[in-house]
């Protein structure tokens, strides 16, 4: 078996079989399995994949489980994995399709002519539900040979669709951080990266849909439960990495603790949000301007702010009384 395609669904029966057939309509000169994942759908998405694993019993193989795994649908990942025979692994959440009939064959051959490559992508279509101008995610300038440096830096980076990217099967391995991120795709390629180069081909061969029934739209940057899962990923990842890159990743921790700052669940704890201001300027250590706003929004209390604001007001409506 040269690769086995994981589809990863939960609830997604408007969209789950345009992806299936993207998988079939796959034209190759090798073997290929489509190992479909569900999570646990209510919304009538597993009476679909049961219906094409009857119609394509040698292609298609349901993995059904009895509850849902959770962790934004990571361990649905990881359980189907466990079952994939192919070489390599083509990745492809169930609201994405792809637009090529020979995007495999392709990357397969790119794969198999660089041996010393742990994984390679390529372009994508991106498409919003809500009518917005689709775009392409690589740029015409996007780096060919991608390295652990090239996936880290100050803030998050994101330049590969989980639809366009193909690994080696069995690079993976998965520390507890990673068990308990709720992002698959940014330690994935970090770890793989960490195997060998990955390439790029600069070609669109699949669709990457924003909807509101995709694992994007669950991403909540004024939730304090979803910044702390980010920090302790990217902590993760520095360990991981021997912290080798430990000043932009410190860097891009403390701009999730910036971000918490406005987290509802701080909205009204003076104490707590000015001991995490403080610690955010301790871990960013940014330029006076930024330290002047800090102190002034989230660190010296209103109250104070007020009272300076009325006093240092006060000889102009003097004035202005005359």
């Amino acid at each position: 078996m040269k690769v086995s395609v994981t589809i990863l669904t939960y609830n997604q029966v408007a969209f789950i079989g345009k992806t299936i057939e993207s998988a079939l309509n796959q034209v190759t000169d090798f073997e290929y399995e489509i190992l479909v994942g569900d999570d646990c759908s209510t919304d009538g998405a597993r009476e679909v994949i049961l219906d094409y694993q009857k119609r394509f019993p040698d292609k298609v193989k349901a993995v059904l489980h009895p509850r849902n795994l959770g962790q934004n649908g990571l361990f649905n990942t990881i359980e189907t994995l466990k079952l994939a025979k192919g070489k390599y692994i083509a990745p492809l959440d169930g609201d994405d399709y792809w637009t090529n009939p020979h995007k495999l064959q392709k990357q397969v051959d790119f794969m198999e002519a660089h041996p010393d490559f742990s994984a390679c992508f390529h372009n994508a279509l991106i498409t919003y539900e809500d009518g917005a101008p689709s775009h392409e995610v690589n740029a015409p300038d996007q780096k060919k040979v991608i390295s652990v440096s090239d996936l880290i830096g100050e803030e998050e980076i994101w330049f590969m669709a989980t639809s366009a990217v193909l690994f080696k099967n069995g690079l993976m391995h998965y520390p507890d951080w990673f068990l308990k991120s709720t992002s698959g795709d940014i330690p994935r390629y970090v770890i793989l990266a960490q195997q060998g180069p990955i390439g790029y081909i600069p070609e669109t061969m699949s669709v990457y849909r924003k909807n509101r029934a995709g694992a994007s739209y669950k991403d909540h940057y004024r939730d304090t439960r979803f910044l702390r899962n980010r920090i302790m990923m990217y902590r993760g990842i520095n360990q991981e990495t021997n912290r080798e890159y430990d000043l932009p990743l410190r860097k891009n921790i403390a701009r999730y603790y910036r971000m918490m700052l406005d987290a509802r669940q701080f909205s009204r704890s003076y104490f707590r949000r000015a001991a995490l201001a403080l610690y955010y300027l301790y871990l960013r250590r940014p330029a006076m301007e930024e330290i002047r706003e800090v102190c002034r929004d989230y660190i010296v209390p209103k109250w104070v702010v007020n009272v300076y604001s009325f006093f240092a007001l006060l000889p102009h409506r003097f004035r202005g009384s005359l």
